[in-house]
């Protein structure tokens, strides 16, 4: 059953057909005369009679949806990096660490949030915090949504700053926040953090602000692979 519409003379009237088989062949049958056109969409007899075969229909807003004819407003995301990475960030520890750090700064957003948010995006597709500002649109990640691009510059430029304790830094660069988080973060969880990493929110220069959250993603990888492997 379905609706139709059919010109005669001046004007087009729509009628809610059916297909019946008739002598072996098959024919349109009229059930309803739903009247002329203008008038019933102008009333909304159509946008009603939608809504209420739709709300019966519970399939039809997928099906729609998977044949290219999708309602105003939708949105289709995909959530499957997010749901994966999302656990291993936690099993990791990295969530809590990064909640702890930034709880002493006491910024205005999540922090945390951000920094996963262009790790991810580096683990999948790589390139700038403004890059991954915009390849959130397209993704769900769960708390990210507010989240502005002064504010990844923001947390990036935090994780990339020289901690006070510098034993142990090579002389190529020196040891930044994202070098504690790293090594804060273990298969079995976060430990103790050092009570070094507090500091001022004005940031000495920093080696890369993109550096850091590279690095944060290739060490959940490789912690991730090595629990992998090992069961």
């Amino acid at each position: 059953m379905f609706a139709r519409d059919k010109r005669i003379g001046p004007y087009t009237y729509v009628y809610l057909v059916e297909n019946v088989r008739e002598d072996g062949r098959t024919k349109q049958r009229i059930i309803a005369n739903l009247g002329r056109k203008e008038v019933v969409v102008a009333r909304g007899d159509l946008d009603r009679l939608a809504r209420s075969v739709a709300r019966l229909a519970q399939r039809s807003m997928v099906l729609s949806l998977v044949e290219g004819k999708a309602p105003p407003h939708a949105v289709c995301r995909r959530i499957g990096p997010a749901l994966l990475f999302e656990r291993l960030w936690q099993e990791v520890g990295c969530r809590a660490v990064l909640e702890e750090l930034a709880a002493q700064r006491q910024f205005a957003f999540a922090t945390e949030r951000a920094v996963f948010l262009t790790v991810i995006h580096r683990l999948f597709v790589s390139g700038s915090d403004r890059a991954a500002e915009k390849w959130r649109a397209d993704y769900r990640i769960e708390g990210t949504e507010g989240l502005q691009l002064h504010q990844l510059y923001r947390a990036m430029t935090w994780l990339g700053e020289p901690l006070v304790d510098q034993a142990g830094a090579s002389e190529l660069a020196p040891r930044c926040r994202k070098d504690l988080v790293e090594r804060s973060c273990s298969p079995a969880g976060a430990t103790c953090l050092p009570s070094s990493a507090s500091s001022s929110w004005t940031p000495p220069a920093c080696p890369s602000k993109g550096r850091a959250a590279r690095s944060l993603a290739a060490a959940a990888t490789r912690k991730t692979s090595a629990r992998i492997s090992i069961r």
